[in-house]
This record gives structure tokens, C-alpha cells and sequence, in this order.
């Protein structure tokens, strides 16, 4: 792997066990597959920090990378709040038609949150962990959702809206070089090992 360097890796959790359902702030477990976890390890290499959401699939799937890591829960990393239709099928929700990516990006789901407040509450916490990466000179892992990789993306290139467009699969993960304590460049994104 090289020198370490300070960056961010972060890793979007396990596949759910409730597909096809907007979970959002919803509780739900993760299912793990030891190869994919495996391969995502050895691909990933040493983190010196663990920083996670605390959604049982964020905290199971950091538990199955590196066991005994005592991982620091941030509250700030919760995925997007999709308010009165959280739980409901993807199948079921409504269509919002066409929208400009600016529209989407402000778009608040009734009852929660649009992406461009959750860019808002995660930014804080990306910052604290862009510093300890700095501090520790070393890579520290973010393990969370896909809407906080997405705003992680908005901070690095100033542009909520286009933020959007990435593609972030389960259990990939999603490298952001840091200096003078934030996040600054991309090296990869959504960068899949099984």
C-alpha cells in the first residue's frame, strides 16, 4: 500500500436485510458476507481510527472489518431523515418528475430532511474527522451511509447538487486525501474489492 498517508476511507455499510425499502433513519441490520468483508480489509489496508454512524448496519459492518477496534460513534453521520415515507418501498414512493440535480439536492422529504441539510449536519463531523487523520497521519475510516459518502463528495468539490450523481455501493469504499484538516481531494470513489 505505500507510505500512509492522512485521508479518509469512507465505507458505505452492508447490504441491508430490508431491501428495496427507504430506510434512512430506520434501525436496520446489516447482512455480511465474510468474503466480502475480507476483501474489502485487505483492500482497504491499516486505518489508524474508526469513526461510525450509529445505525446497527454502520456499527455491525464496522465490527465485521476490524474487530476489537472500539470504533467512535458520531451521531452527526446518520443517514439523509426521508421523514413520513421512511420505511415505505422504493416501489411505492412518490415521483417527484423532473427535477434540476439543484431542485433534488433541496428537496425536503415531508416530515425530514433535504441532501442539502444533511451536507449541513455531516460537514462538522468530516472536518473532526479530516483532523484526526491529519493528527494521526494516517488514514482513519469513516463507516457510514450513502448520503453522508455523497455529502462527504459536495465538500470536496463545492457542489452539493452534483454530489448526487455518484453511485455509492454497499460495502465500498470511497478515498478523500486531507489537508490543513479537511477533506480536499478525491483518489477514489466507490471502489468495490469482491
Amino acid at each position: 500500500m505505500g507510505e500512509e498517508r492522512p485521508e479518509l476511507v469512507l465505507i458505505r455499510h452492508a447490504p441491508v436485510a430490508e431491501p428495496g425499502v427507504l430506510n434512512g433513519r430506520r434501525d436496520v441490520a446489516a447482512l455480511l458476507s465474510a468474503d466480502a468483508v475480507d476483501a474489502l480489509v485487505l483492500g482497504v489496508g491499516r486505518v489508524a481510527r474508526v469513526i461510525v454512524s450509529p445505525a446497527l448496519r454502520c456499527r455491525q459492518t464496522a465490527a465485521a472489518l476490524w474487530p476489537g477496534a472500539d470504533p467512535m460513534q458520531d451521531a452527526r453521520l446518520w443517514e439523509q431523515d426521508f421523514g413520513d415515507f421512511e420505511g415505505r418501498a422504493l416501489t411505492d414512493l412518490p415521483d417527484l418528475g423532473e427535477m434540476t440535480p439543484e431542485a433534488l439536492a433541496a428537496h425536503r422529504w415531508p416530515g425530514g430532511e433535504s441532501f442539502a441539510d444533511v451536507c449541513a449536519r455531516v460537514t462538522p463531523g468530516l472536518l473532526d474527522a479530516a483532523r484526526m487523520a491529519e493528527d494521526l497521519a494516517a488514514p482513519v475510516a469513516v463507516v457510514a451511509h450513502a448520503g453522508v459518502i455523497r455529502a462527504a463528495l459536495a465538500l470536496v468539490t463545492g457542489h452539493v447538487p452534483g454530489a448526487l450523481a455518484f453511485e455509492i455501493a454497499p460495502l465500498s469504499a470511497t478515498r478523500l486525501g486531507v489537508w490543513l484538516g479537511a477533506p480536499v481531494s478525491v483518489r477514489s470513489v466507490n471502489r468495490v474489492f469482491a
